[in-house]
């Protein structure tokens, strides 16, 4: 089975590679950063095959893709995980270049990126598509403005093609995190503040990025007549938290 990941150099992506790989499965691994990717390659050998793709210039994917060797060139399962959090501002304060980013990465490359590859799964009645969403995209949370935006798209997005998906044997899941601790997720959304990334996750037992590759792998390897439409998880630690009153005088 050939499995494409997107930001395959760390993280969930990093976890899932190396779970397919020790499973006789071969990897696409994509990311931006060659020098990880390489390091990956070294460790995972011939059946991990490293790809610098930048999902946000959605130009450049259809190339990429065609660029591919012969024998990676069937894409059995496509995990759309690159994606990322800036900045914790409220509305009012938030940084737009920091949105448009999380926009083109999380919204437009997912898109570019399933819409290249959907079609042949299609014609070969054959595939699996994982949308790597979050929790931020059902549970609105202070500063979580246009993240938990373009999550909800992905939600949303991932249900839609299931409906359109009626009558194949394509698969659609869209696998909703919540906290995950050991990854770059923090310290890319605080800009490389990492004392207070690691703040984020001080104090109780969350979920690591191991935890969110056996899922994604126990997903690729269920029986292919299942379709898990969404899945929900997070810590034991982690719960709902009501509904927000401001009162006055507070």
């Amino acid at each position: 089975m050939n499995v494409l990941i997107t930001g395959a150099s760390a993280g969930f992506g990093q976890a899932l590679a190396e779970r397919l790989i020790t499973g006789g499965h071969q990897v696409i691994g994509c990311a931006r950063r060659l020098d990880k990717l390489n390091a990956l390659a070294d460790t995972l050998g011939e059946a991990f095959l490293p790809v610098v793709m930048d999902v946000s210039d959605t130009a450049s994917i259809p190339q990429i893709l065609a660029d591919l060797p012969e024998s990676f060139q069937q894409i059995d399962v496509l995990v759309n995980n690159a994606g990322l959090a800036l900045g914790t501002e409220p509305a009012h304060e938030a940084n737009l270049d920091d949105w448009m980013q999380m926009i083109d990465t999380n919204v437009k490359g997912l898109m570019a990126l399933t819409h290249a590859i959907l079609p042949a799964m299609v014609a070969r009645d054959s595939g699996y598509i994982i949308n790597v969403g979050s929790i931020a995209g059902s549970w609105p949370y202070y500063g979580g403005n246009v993240y938990g935006a373009t999550k909800a798209f992905v939600k949303q997005f991932s249900l839609n093609l299931r409906a359109d998906l009626l009558g194949t044997q394509v698969r659609v899941t869209n696998l909703e995190p919540g906290n995950v601790a050991g990854t770059e997720f923090s310290n890319v959304r605080y800009h490389g503040d990492n004392d207070k990334a690691a703040q984020v996750y001080d104090g109780f037992k969350s979920m690591s990025g191991g935890d969110i590759g056996d899922i994604l792998l126990w997903l690729i390897e269920s029986p292919a007549h299942i379709n898990v439409n969404r899945l929900e998880v997070m810590p034991v630690a982690q719960t709902y938290n009501g509904l927000t009153i401001a009162k006055q005088g507070e």
